[in-house]
C-alpha cells in the first residue's frame, strides 16, 4: 500500500511539473509591468504570473493563520 501511495504521488508530482513546463515554454512574451510610476524590466509573463502564485501561497495560508490565532485569543479572553 506504501508503494502505491508514493507511485501515485511521484506521477502527481511529474503532472504537475509537466503542467507548468508547458505553461513556462507557451507564455515567453516579454512584457513589463508598470505601477505608481515604478516599473519592472521587460520578463517573460510566465514569471510574472509564477511569482504572483508563489506570492499568493504565501500570503493566503498566513493570513488564515493570523485570523484563526485572533480568534482563538478573543475565545480565551472570554473563558
Amino acid at each position: 500500500m506504501r508503494g502505491v501511495k508514493r507511485v501515485f504521488a511521484v506521477l502527481i508530482v511529474l503532472v504537475i511539473a509537466f503542467a507548468v513546463l508547458a505553461f513556462v515554454l507557451e507564455n515567453q512574451q516579454h512584457t513589463a509591468l508598470s505601477f505608481i510610476g515604478w516599473a519592472t524590466p521587460s520578463l517573460p509573463v510566465s514569471l510574472f504570473v509564477v511569482l504572483a502564485l508563489i506570492i499568493g501561497l504565501l500570503v493566503g495560508p498566513a493570513l488564515v493563520l493570523l485570523s484563526g490565532l485572533k480568534s482563538s485569543r478573543r475565545l480565551k479572553h472570554r473563558a
